[in-house]
Parts: structure tokens; sequence; C-alpha cells
């Protein structure tokens, strides 16, 4: 048998095209792992880098942030170079009352500015100008603890927050939580990124 293929020309081109063929697809398929592993490896170290030097991810815990966000919501988060601003929505570190790991909050103003609260009217104005602040949940109502901080000019290195559930936020206007050192600010919320219904850019 192995005499009539030796004395068959015509077979072993044939043969040699097959193994030439299989020796191509193994070549291609190791390149192709390779591109896709390498490709892995990139995108893990942008991720790490991105979360350890840009940005982290943190959970809300609470409705004192509803209706804009929700308990167990999943924010991304700018650390690096951020500087809080009015409007903006923080992560601090700061602990309110018995709650423990970051707390979510809006920025309603920053230093030098002055807060005044009128419970009345329900309206917040920093520097004499009255609030457009269509991200609450309600009207506000005066607090269990009474007015509290209500008129406040913002000392330096500090910020005032409240939470956009107004009537059930422990926040600045908390006689034992009061203004916010900047240096406990985590970073800004960027965007939800779960539950995937609640999706969005802050």
């Amino acid at each position: 048998m192995s005499e009539e293929r030796k004395l068959d020309p015509a077979r072993e081109p044939e043969e040699e095209r097959e193994e030439s063929a299989k020796l191509s697809d193994s070549e291609a398929m190791k390149v192709d792992m390779y591109f896709w592993l390498q490709a892995l490896v990139a995108a893990l170290i942008t991720l790490i880098l991105l979360f350890t030097f840009v940005g982290r991810i943190i959970g809300v815990v609470g409705s004192s942030m509803y209706p804009t966000l929700h308990d167990g919501d999943l924010l991304l988060l700018q650390s690096i170079g951020y500087t809080p601003k009015q409007g903006d929505v923080v992560v601090l570190t700061k602990e309110f009352d018995a709650s423990e790991g970051p707390i979510v909050k809006r920025v309603i103003a920053t230093e030098g500015q002055r807060v005044d609260i009128d419970y009345d009217t329900g309206t917040v104005y920093v520097d004499g100008t009255p609030l457009e602040e269509d991200y609450i949940k309600e009207a506000m109502k005066v607090p269990n603890y009474g007015e509290g901080v209500n008129h406040v000019t913002v000392p330096e290195g500090c910020i005032f927050v409240m939470g956009d559930n107004r009537n059930d936020s422990a926040d600045s206007r908390y006689p034992s939580i009061g203004i916010i050192d900047t240096r406990s600010v985590i970073g800004r919320a960027v965007m939800v990124l779960f539950p995937f219904q609640d999706f969005t850019l802050l």
C-alpha cells in the first residue's frame, strides 16, 4: 500500500495541500486567539486604571435622592480633578447619623454662597435667587427637628447639600450635619449604570 502511494504522483500534491490548509487554519486560530487575548488584557488594564485614578462605582442606599435616584442604583463617579459645583449630585464619605458608607446628595451651594430656605413657600434661595428645582419629589415641609440650618453663608472649602426627597433626607439642614467639608466628597455621580431600566446620565 505504501508503494502504491509513492508511485501515485497525483496523490502527493493533494495531500500536501490538505496538510498546508490544516497548518494555515491552525496558525490563523493562534493569531486570532493572541489578538483577542491582547484586547482582553488591554481592556482589563484600562478598566483598572479608570476606576483607580478616574472614578469609582458606588451603590445608592436609601430614598433621600428619590425620584432622581433609587435605592440600589449603581453610580459611576468622577473622582480625580473634580471640584464640587452647584447642582451636582455628589457622593460623600461623611456618615449621617447611624447610616454607614457613602451618602449621595445634591450640591445646593458652594463656598461663599448664601443659602436661605423659606418653608412657607417651599423655596431655596442661593445668593437671593430662588432655585428652579424640577428634580425634587415634593414641596418641602418643616422638618420634625425644626427649621434647622436654613440661613447660612457657606464657609471656604465647604458645600451645602440637600437630598431631592426633601421630606426624607438628612442633609445640611440637619443641625448635627450642617455644612460639609469638601474633603468628604468622594466624587460626582456621572451616570446610573444599573439597573438597566434606570440607566441615565446625571
